[in-house]
This record gives C-alpha cells, sequence and structure tokens, in this order.
C-alpha cells in the first residue's frame, strides 16, 4: 500500500521539477507549445510543461561583436582594409526568435554589407577625416534594418583602416610638404613683422637723428662686451668746432 502511494508521489514530484526553470533579471524566456508561441516567462523561477512545452532564453544585455575586414573600394578607387564593432541589444525577445533564425548572426551579416555599402560611397579623406559622421550614418541604417526583428542597434564604431603601403608612403610626404609649407609660412610671417618694425624704427630715427647716434654707441657697447677687440669709430665733426681757430 505504501509503495502504491509513494510511486505517484515521486512521480509527481519529478514531473514538477521536470518543468522547473531560472531566468535571470537579465533574461527573458520565449515559451512555445507543441510548436506555438505560448508567451513570455519573466526573470524568476518558472514552471512549463514538461515534454510539452519548449522555453527559449533570450539575453537582453547589451552584446558587442567585431566586423570582420572588409575590402573596400572607395569614391576615388583607392582600395582599403576596414574593420569594426557593432553593440546592440535585444529589445523584444519574441521577435527575436520568431522572425529571424538567427539574429546574433544576421545582425553581423547586416553590418558587413553596411559597412561596404556606406564607405564605398566615401573618398579615402573623407574615410579618415568623418569617421564620427559615418559611424552615425552606419548605425542609423544598420538599426532600422534590424528593428522588425526586435533588436536595437546602439552603436557602430570603425575600429581600424588599413591602407596599402603606397598610400601611407604617399601621405607621409604628403605630411611632410604640409609641414614645410607651414614652416615657410610662419617665417615669411616673421619677416614680414620684422620689416614692419624695422620700418617703424627707421622712420623715428629720421625724425629724431641724435636716436641713430645713440643706437650706433649702444651698437659699439654690445661689439665691445662681446668680442675683446679694438674698434676704430669716427668722431662726428661737431664736436671738433670749438677747437678750431678761427
Amino acid at each position: 500500500m505504501q509503495y502504491a502511494i509513494g510511486i505517484p508521489v515521486v512521480v509527481v514530484v519529478l514531473f514538477v521539477l521536470m518543468g522547473l526553470r531560472t531566468l535571470y533579471e537579465y533574461q527573458r524566456g520565449v515559451v512555445f507549445r507543441l510548436g506555438r508561441y505560448a508567451g513570455m516567462k519573466s526573470p524568476g523561477l518558472r514552471w512549463i510543461w514538461p515534454f510539452i512545452d519548449q522555453l527559449i532564453k533570450v539575453d537582453l544585455r547589451t552584446i558587442a561583436r567585431d566586423v570582420p575586414p572588409q575590402d573596400i573600394i572607395t569614391r576615388d578607387n583607392v582600395t582599403v582594409q576596414v574593420n569594426a564593432v557593432v553593440f546592440m541589444r535585444v529589445m523584444n525577445p519574441d521577435k527575436a526568435i520568431l522572425e529571424v533564425d538567427n539574429y546574433l548572426y544576421n545582425t553581423s551579416q547586416l553590418s558587413q554589407t553596411t559597412l561596404r555599402s556606406v564607405l564605398g560611397q566615401v573618398e579615402l579623406d573623407d574615410l579618415l577625416t568623418k569617421r564620427e559622421e559615418l559611424n552615425e550614418k552606419m548605425q542609423s541604417i544598420l538599426d532600422a534594418d534590424t528593428d522588425p526583428w526586435g533588436v536595437k542597434v546602439t552603436k557602430m564604431e570603425i575600429k581600424h583602416v588599413d591602407l596599402p603601403q603606397e598610400m601611407q608612403r604617399a601621405m607621409a610626404k604628403q605630411a611632410e610638404a604640409e609641414r614645410e609649407r607651414r614652416a615657410k609660412v610662419i617665417h615669411a610671417e616673421g619677416e614680414f613683422q620684422a620689416s614692419k618694425k624695422l620700418a617703424a624704427a627707421a622712420e623715428i630715427i629720421q625724425k629724431e637723428p641724435a636716436a641713430l647716434q645713440l643706437r650706433y654707441l649702444q651698437t659699439l657697447s654690445e661689439i665691445s662686451t662681446e668680442n675683446s677687440s679694438t674698434v676704430i669709430f669716427p668722431v662726428p665733426i661737431d664736436l671738433l668746432k670749438g677747437l678750431i681757430v678761427k
């Protein structure tokens, strides 16, 4: 009699235990009953019908996926290799399971085509200098395409642009030429400012002849302190007029 009662109890307990599922706070459970969608389960300890229900756990946290390096021909016919990273998260777990077979794989494939499509329409200079604009454009396009899947693409960033060796050498020469140009411009500006100062000084000296004598004596003083040499300079004739006997 005890065995007759104990066996059904054990079977019921095992049946209940087989249906228990644990969902973490960042997970949601999509339930299928005999192949048909039967709703979602929230976080916590949940129970489903064993052998009848199937529960698929969906992670709602932000996921980062690398975009493999892609060979891209820019609008100015330069071949570069670009890789990127995509940040995404599931907003609607039911759509992520029902609308696409593998939302991670499909989003990764779509990000590759988006990368080639967008960067193939820009020139190399824009690719190197306008990354923020390109990142926002790719993120907007990818987010619109993945919205029917219940996936939100929060960010897409270009990680690295690999240029051909000949293009790297050409850009290095261009940068060197640009630095030389800037140096020459700065030097010319300095000469121009110095000439303006000299012109102003000459104008002052022209109005005040005594200033020329003071500058002359100052120059002699500087020469005598820097070099141990004998300096011979003419005495102004005006100083000797008082000594001449008429």
